[in-house]
């Protein structure tokens, strides 16, 4: 369907929703396309996290056994993905240089990048965030989060996100129980602190997070329904110094419909904020390696009205 004609149509639900006196969504979500990644790489897959630049053209991905991969990626006229070229792979490294071992130690999950070019990747296991001045050198060690009982085995720092500051943001992929919400840990000037906390929705756990260039705080989760699969949820906020608002849910999938989604990135691109998401396949040949993307579209209740 164009772009146009979508959009027209949006707009036009838009407008029914306000007749009927049903609040407006500020955003809605526009399907960009789907990719299926493959390569013959023995370490390649497993990917939990996932930075695209800021036009678009270039990637880092994170997989969950410490390794990256970075590189190049073609579009197509509409922007959709075509290719993704790897120019480079490394074997993340502890504070003293030695490779980490898949497992405790090297269960790399969420990857963000720092306007310095620094990268910042939080693992589970031995729950940490580790700073990379490029990716063969030696890690970075931050001092040891607080303790947490939300921290166990396997349960641990899914998502990373830089916001506008420079404050890394992180959370625990899981809660003391449904109804309770997520804890948000900050770094920022040599401390960790727990601002607020975010909500939580039952079995929604946060697997991987980005602040877009629009100010909104992007929040991806994920549902397991066993034989069914995963599904996948994504939410935006603003973050304020008393907690998230303005909560918005923009994306709820089927099961299936998807696979095992785990990284986000937000970016612009040219239109809207671009939001392009990776699948973990577990190292399964019954799971593929995904890359998902969609555009959000504001759509402000007072130009529903003027249309």
């Amino acid at each position: 369907m164009p772009n146009r004609r979508l959009r027209a149509l949006t707009a036009t639900a838009i407008v029914i929703l306000l007749a009927a006196g049903v609040p407006a969504p500020a955003a809605t979500l526009e399907y960009v396309g789907t990719y299926v990644w493959r390569d013959r790489d023995s370490h390649f897959g497993g990917f939990s996290g996932i930075e695209i630049s800021q036009d678009g053209s270039g990637f880092h991905a994170l997989s969950d056994r410490a390794q990256l991969f970075w590189g190049s990626i073609d579009r197509d006229p509409e922007g959709r993905i075509r290719g993704m070229n790897i120019a480079g792979r490394a074997h993340l490294k502890d504070s003293a240089g030695t490779p980490l071992k898949p497992g405790y130690q090297g269960d790399s999950e969420g990857i963000a990048i720092g306007p310095d070019g620094t990268i910042w990747v939080s693992f589970e296991g031995l729950d940490r965030i580790a700073g990379y001045a490029h990716p063969d050198a030696a890690a970075t060690r931050l001092p040891r989060p607080p303790r947490m009982r939300e921290l166990r085995i396997n349960i641990g720092f899914e998502s990373l996100a830089i916001l506008p500051d420079g404050t890394l943001m992180t959370m625990p992929e899981r809660s003391l129980s449904p109804e309770a919400p997520f804890p948000v840990l900050h770094f920022r000037d040599g401390e960790w602190s727990q601002p607020y906390a975010i909500r939580r929705d039952g079995d929604w756990l946060p697997v991987g997070s980005d602040y877009g260039p629009d100010g909104w705080f992007y929040l991806l989760e994920r549902g397991f329904h066993g034989v069914l699969g995963f599904s996948s949820r994504i939410r935006r906020m603003q973050l304020t110094d008393d907690g998230p608002a303005d909560e918005q849910i923009l994306l709820e999938t089927r099961p299936l419909q998807y696979d095992n989604l785990e990284g986000i990135s937000a970016w612009h691109d040219g239109q809207g904020v671009r939001l392009t998401m990776i699948s973990d396949d577990n190292f399964l040949f019954v799971q593929r390696t995904e890359l998902v993307e969609y555009r959000v579209i504001e759509t402000p209740q007072a130009e529903a009205r003027q249309d």
